[in-house]
Order: C-alpha cells, then sequence, then structure tokens
C-alpha cells in the first residue's frame, strides 16, 4: 500500500471542487500552542460544497461542545474563507 489509503485519496481529491471553507486556529496565548505540542503555525480548513453548508458548520462550531464542563470554553478562532478558483 502506497502513503495514501483509498478513503483519504477520495478525501484530498474531493477537495478540489470545494470553494467554501473554515479556517480553525488557537489563538496566540493557548499552550496548545507550545512546540512540542501543536505549534504556533497550527491551523486546519475544513471545505465545503455549499456557501449554506459552512455556514451551517460554522454556527455548530461556535455552540459550547456538549462534551465540555460548564463554564469551560473552547480555545480556537475560526475565520470563513472562499476560495476564489
Amino acid at each position: 500500500m502506497g502513503v495514501l489509503n483509498q478513503s483519504n485519496v477520495k478525501m484530498i481529491t474531493g477537495m478540489a471542487d470545494k470553494r467554501y471553507g473554515i479556517i480553525v486556529q488557537i489563538p496566540e496565548n493557548d499552550p496548545m500552542n507550545a512546540p512540542h505540542l501543536l505549534g504556533e503555525q497550527w491551523s486546519r480548513t475544513r471545505w465545503y460544497d455549499t456557501e449554506a453548508a459552512r455556514n451551517a458548520a460554522f454556527d455548530d462550531m461556535l455552540r459550547q461542545p456538549t462534551n465540555y464542563r460548564i463554564g469551560d470554553v473552547p480555545s480556537i478562532r475560526l475565520s470563513k474563507v472562499t476560495s476564489d478558483d
């Protein structure tokens, strides 16, 4: 087997069609920015087929996770992006 398995190939090739994304980043003062953890440059982008799907996912990401304790707050920054391809 090569470096990618079939499920990863489908995911990567399917991303080319998606124009609407959400960039997930960690704030500068977050302890997870430490070099031995995620590092200062960590970010992920999630891509969606439609603007509506992206907006629904964005709103869902802003909600308090059900598995967090009362008072705990997620430490992430979310940004909407659109590719101009």
